[in-house]
């Protein structure tokens, strides 16, 4: 295990993740700031006329017209809801959060960086009409997050980004059960039942071995997807039950295939070659052997979470914050940044995801229920609860559900986008500092 640790490809591999978190990060910021200007610019109308263009999805008398922020809201969020839950399903299988001991910090300090903010919010808007805006402040931006923090390279400890991105997983789950639950409405029950019917459809193809990735797509997205759109209940839920519905298990063992691989490896040397670029017949099938026994040692679960991947990461979430950033900023902005919303949304995104996830840690450590990961000091954690207040995207997200007035929508984005910046600094800052000294003594 220790020479696999300082295998130079490794190593390289892992440095190329780190520069794409880094990506996807810088990607959904220049989105931001192309929408900001486009919106508070002289082609500010054209701007509107974009996010509202409408498309249609007809098969025979079957049509589907929305808008296109309707679609990147409800269609391509939900890809991204699909792409969280493949990976949360991967950790709890053997990732991250398998170890209930390793699990159990992240996912307390996702809960308390969930709970605090929406109490800090309610302190500030209960019995007004923006309090259904409590999900607000609950939401993480984890690309955001985990952008920033992986600018830091090699000063931070790599159980830090483990603790964050476990931390966000499970706050991008809290959000699912909060929009299916409170963001939901004018739900059709039978609607909702073709949507559960579809999903243990697709439950029932994992249980008998079906692994083909078309099988559970079409199923997913005409079915599960589709049913979901429907129904009331927002179709980002329909990501989450494909995500678990899709195997996660390899068919052959490593060992299983790498004795398979040896074998194949010899017949391939020991077959006739011919002359010329081409492979002769018996090699083709071999190679094509080949090609159906590493088919059965990866799970369709992480075959598919690696192909969304850049899909996510540099296109849907980039696409989701150019249509939903384009803010035009007007009238008395110290004034509006005072107001019981903004209020609400700052105060829970700064010092409730900061009090719910410190707080919740330290209870965590100091009853001896969980541990703290290696190398990870506690200016850190202060540092990743601060990062946390990053709400973006998914903070706008929650706001196009959670408010129908579009003033409140207004206040509210400005304030995300304020705070949000407030907290990306603060929370560098406090890394930066708490990591300096010892990075130097590394180094």
């Amino acid at each position: 295990m220790e020479l696999l640790k300082r295998n130079p490809l490794v190593i390289f591999f892992e440095s190329l993740k780190s520069r794409s978190q880094a990506g996807v990060g810088i990607a959904i910021l220049l989105a931001v700031i192309i929408a900001m200007i486009w919106a508070n610019s002289p082609f500010n109308e054209y701007y509107t006329r974009f996010i509202q263009t409408e498309i249609t999805l007809q098969i025979n008398e079957f049509v589907l017209s929305e808008s296109l922020v309707h679609w990147v809201n409800d269609g391509l969020m939900a890809v991204f809801f699909l792409f969280v839950g493949l990976e949360l399903k991967r950790e709890l299988l053997g990732g991250k959060l398998s170890d209930p001991r390793k699990a159990i910090l992240p996912i307390g300090a996702a809960i308390g960086g969930m709970l605090v903010p929406a109490l800090f919010y309610m302190l500030f808007n209960y019995g007004t009409v923006s309090q259904s805006g409590w999900g607000i402040p609950m939401a993480t931006d984890i690309a955001f997050a985990l952008g920033i923090l992986s600018l830091f390279g090699n000063r931070v400890p790599i159980a830090l980004k483990v603790f964050l991105v476990a931390l966000a997983i499970v706050d991008d789950l809290g959000a699912v059960l909060v929009i299916a639950v409170f963001y939901s409405s004018g739900i059709s029950g039978m609607d909702l039942f073709h949507g559960f019917l579809f999903f243990l459809v697709l439950l029932g193809g994992n249980y008998l071995g079906v692994r083909n990735t078309w099988f559970y797509a079409l199923l997913g997205i005409a079915g599960v997807w589709l049913a979901f759109f429907f129904s009331g209940v927002h179709p980002t839920v329909a990501g989450i039950l494909i995500a678990f519905a899709i195997p996660g298990r390899v068919k052959i063992s490593e060992k299983q295939y790498l004795k398979d691989l040896n074998k194949l490896h010899q017949r391939f040397l020991d077959a006739q070659p011919i002359q010329g670029s081409f492979v002769s017949e018996r090699q083709l099938e071999i190679l094509e052997e080949i090609k159906s026994k590493t088919n059965d040692a990866t799970t369709p679960l992480q075959k598919i979470e690696h192909g969304l991947s850049p899909v996510v990461g540099f296109f849907i979430l980039p696409i989701f914050a150019l249509v939903n950033a384009g803010i035009h900023i007007h009238g008395d902005i110290p004034n509006i940044l005072s107001q019981d919303i903004s209020l609400g949304i700052a105060f829970g995104l700064i010092a409730g995801k900061f009090i719910g996830i410190t707080g919740a840690a330290w209870i965590l450590l100091k009853l001896k229920i969980a541990e703290l990961g290696e190398n990870i000091t506690w200016g850190q954690i202060c540092g990743v609860a601060l990062l946390a207040g990053i709400g973006f995207t998914m903070s706008f997200f929650v706001t196009d559900l959670a408010f129908q007035n579009e003033e409140l929508k207004f206040v509210a984005k400005l304030s995300i986008l304020f705070t949000s910046t407030v907290a990306g600094i603060l929370g560098s800052l406090v890394i930066w500092i708490s990591s300096k000294s010892k990075y130097e003594n590394y180094t």
